[in-house]
């Protein structure tokens, strides 16, 4: 007996209902995008090696798939790495790309590489899917879509005014409401880094912190401990960690713990900017709070970080993040091109509609009639009324085969179908068409114009 089929680890395959679920997400969020006047591209699926290693940071190269060469790959490979077992010189002489970790790096280096025909400041979104190498679990998967809105060649606090507001849109179209979107500024991290003498341990320092809402207080200071941050140091720390109250509270708390940083002093003004702006301009649905703990873990975010997280009601990690990055192009050889950029994760706002029970019935649009079939002739003649309601909107199907009506009618209603056509000779001499109602069993001989006009 054959071993029957399977797919790889943290990927799906979808139903057509899910199919029209996750099409619902991806048209609110497309037009968000072009109502904020965000132009489309596409990247491909993967990139050169060179171009995604090293920008996530080393926990971020661990996840990302590695692609073996074509041919022969062994026989190109570095023989001493192979006898060494060592695993890294290997793989970067037997693979030479890679499928991509996300949708910003590989766009930073199209923007590079299209300079010339760009005109700045540009504002992309792109909607395809990307993959990372972890460990599957709800709401995190190996092959997942990504869907972003970037804007490059503007240094303006504006932009990221606009991405909070363009949050707001997206999750109030949704219906979904107590979304949280959580704010903080990489200066600050930066500064509070210098405060505690850990600034050589930067990425140690954001790497741990950003992990505080997941392993907890002590389990990150252990963290930290193990990265060479002195005790001391992390007790300096301690309220952070308690800081709580209004936005406008925890900025006060910030101009007293960052008052020695000149960078820290620098993110706690652009936080405060964007804060006034939306307070001033209001959110119809998310709501913005400061979270000086938050650190995304990316290297390339350098002004504000933002992360978004589901309504309470729900368990959830965040569905949505992004940040201001002062010089990602830079690492292609395009200095000086500041971007900002915000993330949808496609997959955890499905699961957050899902259980809230949050989709729209007519999401779920089949097709409204099926004409039965009774033989070639009486094929044809359905056919040109086919013809004619899909023409007006009206999705139809012709049953393909003659077969039992009884088998015909349980399809439409496993289908179901709402609307079933009958057609036979006498409906044929008389030009009309008997209509059943796949729910109240009425039914009824109309015209083609009746037909037409009732099922619209």
């Amino acid at each position: 007996m054959a071993q029957k089929p399977s797919i790889p680890k943290g990927t799906r395959d979808f139903n057509p209902e899910q199919v029209a679920k996750r099409n619902y997400i991806f048209n609110t969020i497309k037009a968000a995008f072009e109502t904020f006047g965000f132009q489309p591209i596409e990247t491909p699926s993967f990139e050169n090696s060179e171009t995604l290693m090293g920008k996530y940071g080393d926990e971020g190269d661990r996840l990302i798939f590695k692609i073996l060469n074509s041919g022969d790959y062994l026989s190109k490979s570095d023989a001493q790495a192979y006898e060494e077992k060592d695993s890294n010189k290997l793989t970067a002489s037997i693979s030479e790309k890679a499928l991509r970790y996300d949708l910003t790096v590989p766009f930073a280096r199209y923007v590079v590489q299209h300079q010339s025909e760009i005109e700045f400041p540009f504002k992309r979104y792109q909607i395809q899917p990307v993959w990372r190498a972890d460990r599957p679990q709800k709401g995190r998967f190996r092959e997942f879509y990504q869907c972003d809105a970037d804007v490059v060649g503007s240094k303006s606090l504006w932009q990221e005014v606009e991405f909070l507001q363009l949050y707001d849109t997206v999750f109030s179209a949704l219906k979904l409401e107590g979304v949280v979107i959580k704010i903080n500024n990489r200066k600050i991290l930066s500064g509070i880094a210098e405060v505690i003498g850990a600034s050589d341990k930067l990425i140690d320092f954001t790497v741990a912190l950003d992990k505080l809402d997941k392993i907890g207080e002590d389990k990150v200071k252990e963290e930290m401990l193990s990265k060479g941050i002195s005790m001391e140091g992390i007790s300096k720390l301690q309220p952070l960690f308690n800081l709580s109250g209004s936005f406008e509270s925890q900025i006060e708390s910030l101009k007293s713990i960052l008052s020695s940083s000149e960078e820290g002093k620098k993110g706690i003004e652009e936080l405060a900017f964007i804060n006034e702006a939306i307070s001033e301009l209001g959110l119809a649905t998310a709501s913005l709070q400061l979270d000086v703990t938050l650190a995304r873990g990316l290297n390339y975010y350098t002004g504000a970080i933002f992360e978004v997280a589901a309504p309470k009601t729900v368990q959830m990690g965040s569905i949505g993040g992004g940040g201001r990055y002062d010089d990602l192009t830079g690492i292609f050889g395009l200095n000086n091109v500041s971007g900002v950029g915000i993330s949808f994760g496609l997959d955890r706002i499905y699961l957050v509609l899902e259980e809230l029970n949050l989709f729209p019935e007519a999401v779920n649009k089949n097709v409204e009639v099926l004409f039965i079939n009774f033989g070639d002739k009486e094929a044809l003649f359905c056919l040109k009324a086919i013809k004619k309601l899909r023409s007006e909107g009206v999705n139809t199907e012709l049953y393909p085969e003659a077969d039992k009506m009884k088998k015909q009618m349980n399809h439409a209603n496993k289908r179901a179908i709402p609307f079933v056509v009958l057609v036979g000779e006498e409906e044929m001499t008389s030009n009309l068409y008997t209509l059943k109602n796949m729910i109240s069993g009425e039914q009824e001989k109309v015209s083609l114009e009746r037909l037409i006009k009732q099922l619209k």
